[in-house]
């Protein structure tokens, strides 16, 4: 039996719910897209948030939620690293970013986390989703019901990879939520969001995030891009007992996402620095960021809080660099 047979039963309040929502904010969404959010995981301290809450569209921040749909079935039992997973026709269709196997073809679970989190593979999410629940559009259904058991009360899905499609929102924080999540829930599957190359039929893939081996700490997750949404990253770093998540959305190219990044996460552990030296002290990032470098790639976010609280964004649509749909 499908394994997606056991999901009939929530189907229907999932199609009730996507329908409710409808498809009222896809043009506000594309009229902004900037946003970040960073936590520290232990104390839950929210160190910086600007338009945290608004809408914005996830990318490739999507197959975060479609791994931890696949873990899910992974620790119940159901789907083994080893398993052999087979590529639909549909699955073969999706445009790139994609692996290219053709419709027959097989890959391992283990080679699909691979090439979901370093080469983000579109036709290997609609691989999974097919696994899981049969069909795309059920897999996004049940996407969108596990987003609310987990808090994410901003975030809808309709597809299993990110690719466009204006009704699929989230907001910064939900995707913290999602990232904790993925940390504490499935911590044992973790690591592959660390692993940096991925060899696939003699090709070999670099994973996107370049912040890995290049950030103190950083050991994941994700990024992500459509010209919609902007150029996202989802990170998460660890130095000695303190894990922060740094979120960010609709940067205006990969390297001054890349840069924004990481100073969000220097700027967020001088602030726990500064909390340890003085605990009667609250953590000043909160209330104020100030980066201490300017540079063409980090100054389209640099801004102080107190005065820019009733800003509008920062990002306009400018050039992006070279990538494909779905980063």
């Amino acid at each position: 039996m499908r394994i997606w047979s056991r999901h009939v039963s929530v189907l229907a309040a999932a199609f009730t719910l996507l329908a409710s929502v409808g498809m009222a904010s896809g043009q506000a969404v594309a009229q902004e897209k900037y946003a970040s959010f960073v936590i520290e995981t232990g104390t839950q301290d929210v160190l910086h948030a600007r338009f945290a809450d608004e809408e914005r569209y996830p990318a490739s921040l999507t197959k975060v939620m479609t791994l931890y749909m696949l873990f899910d079935e992974m620790k119940a039992g159901n789907i083994a690293l080893d398993d052999e997973l087979y590529v639909s026709e549909a699955a073969d269709e999706q445009p790139a970013s994609d692996l290219g196997i053709d419709a027959g073809g097989f890959i391992s679970v283990e080679d699909a986390i691979y090439a979901l989190v370093t080469k983000s593979a579109n036709d290997i999410a609609v691989v999974v989703a097919e696994r899981i629940a049969g069909n795309e559009e059920r897999f996004a259904a049940l996407m969108t019901v596990k987003a609310r058991f987990l808090g994410l009360e901003n975030t809808r899905f309709y597809n299993a990879s990110g690719l466009p499609d204006e009704r699929q929102i989230t907001t910064a924080r939900d995707m913290a939520r999602l990232a904790q999540a993925m940390l504490e829930t499935h911590g044992d599957y973790y690591h592959y969001f660390e692993n940096r190359l991925f060899r696939w039929d003699g090709v070999t893939y670099r994973n996107h995030n370049r912040l890995l081996g290049a950030v103190d700490g950083v050991d994941g997750i994700k990024t992500g891009y459509t010209r919609a949404s902007g150029f996202n990253l989802m990170a998460s770093a660890r130095r000695g007992d303190e894990r922060i998540i740094a979120i960010m959305l609709g940067g205006k190219s990969s390297r001054s996402r890349n840069n924004h990044v990481k100073q969000l996460i220097e700027a967020a552990y001088a602030a726990i620095e500064d909390r340890e030296n003085e605990p009667a002290t609250p953590v000043g990032m909160s209330t104020q960021i100030a980066f201490s470098t300017a540079s063409a790639d980090s100054a389209p976010y640099m801004f102080d809080e107190i005065d820019a609280m009733a800003a509008t964004g920062p990002v306009a649509e400018g050039a992006a660099d070279a990538a494909t749909e779905a980063e």
